[in-house]
């Protein structure tokens, strides 16, 4: 299929910004060069880093990611040196969630969340640079995710894993979410790309199975946040149906192929993407709200920034020439409402006002993603 002018246009200008704009603010003001880690957030004027109270493993790996995919070799490296030099535990294997201030271990939870950005952001590094030691750090932390995070209960969770464990690994702290399975499910698809391991495609097989049996909403298709089957829930939790999150699923699932074909995710994020749009994007101003209850009524009318450029990145793979041929105006709403000289929008209100002016280190690879599929 072509690409119209219109759509090559749009999508050279975001990149265009992300180059001139998002890449040296994280080369620069955003990254302590102290430490070698990014700030976990920039103020809204670009320049100034917030005061540091932490900093996150999956924060450096989702910038070792972006590095990596710009081609930035040295910075990128500079950048998996630190994840292993602060994150690592040696102990008792796995990934610290977070250090503080001066670099120390302050939350040591074993989180599947980071464990899946570990995972990713090594599969893009070994891929661009060759790195050995990125392929086995990647090949290591994913085994010790089956082995350590998975769910023993039985059906139906057969294939799933758990969202924390405690730093030793003996004690759930947080069950199941689809959010870090999602992630997962990208950094297995990633790491399948970067190895050629055929062990990631019975991997996905067996994950893309137990979310479609725990996790789709049938009336809709959409991939619940929480647990959908009756002896998984959690008394008293409230589930949320999020858009961004059916578009981000939706070009997943694409990606993924024949792993999880047998899986029935490929239809029923059909008619996710068909809700998350109707019900979820604002025909006005094309802004994704952030999440909806089971009927489709809002329960959170924020539009964050990395839904929209889920949304982008669903409308560029769908196969319906109708929904592709919404893309150039989407583009150029998304340009015009999120993006700003010194950086981006992180989330605003329906109506337009600013509600969150800082820039977290994390969302440039929801940028990055999401330009690289236009």
């Amino acid at each position: 299929m072509s690409t119209p002018a219109s759509t090559i246009a749009g999508a050279a200008a975001l990149r265009e910004h992300f180059a001139r704009v998002v890449l040296p603010m994280w080369r620069g003001p955003g990254f302590n060069e102290a430490l070698g880690l990014p700030y976990e957030a920039v103020a809204g004027d670009g320049r100034t880093p917030l005061p540091v109270t932490r900093y996150r493993a999956m924060a450096c790996a989702r910038q070792l990611f972006v590095f990596s995919q710009a081609g930035a070799a040295a910075h990128a490296q500079r950048l998996f040196d630190m994840l292993l030099h602060y994150f690592q535990d040696h102990k008792r294997g796995g990934w610290f969630y977070s250090v503080d201030a001066q670099g120390a271990p302050l939350d040591t939870t074993k989180d599947l969340y980071t464990h899946a950005f570990v995972v990713f952001a090594c599969a893009e590094y070994a891929a661009r640079s060759g790195n050995r030691d990125a392929r086995d750090t990647l090949l290591r932390t994913s085994e010790l995710i089956e082995t350590r995070f998975a769910v023993r209960n039985g059906e139906p969770a057969h294939g799933l894993l758990h969202a924390a464990l405690s730093a030793d690994f003996a004690t759930v702290t947080s069950s199941l979410q689809q959010n870090p399975l999602m992630h997962l499910t990208e950094a297995w698809l990633a790491a399948r790309d970067a190895t050629g391991d055929a062990a990631f495609d019975s991997a996905l097989e067996r994950l893309g199975g137990a979310i479609a049996r725990v996790f789709v909403h049938a009336p809709t298709g959409c991939i619940a946040e929480l647990p959908l089957v009756a002896q998984l829930q959690s008394e008293g939790a409230a589930n949320r149906l999020e858009p961004g999150h059916q578009f981000e699923w939706f070009w997943l699932v694409r990606q993924a192929g024949a792993p999880l074909e047998a899986s029935g995710l490929h239809e029923a994020l059909e008619r996710a993407f068909r809700f998350a749009q109707q019900q979820g994007v604002d025909p006005a101003t094309g802004g994704v709200a952030a999440a909806l209850d089971e009927s489709g009524r809002m329960q959170d009318a924020t539009q964050r920034i990395w839904a929209q450029s889920e949304y982008l990145r669903a409308l560029a793979v769908h196969g319906e020439a109708q929904t592709r041929a919404l893309l150039p105006q989407q583009i150029a709403r998304f340009s015009e409402r999120f993006l700003r000289p010194q950086g981006w929008f992180e989330c605003k209100t329906p109506s337009g006002e600013v509600a969150r002016d800082d820039m977290p280190s994390t969302t440039p690879y929801h940028l990055a993603t999401a330009y690289a599929a236009l």
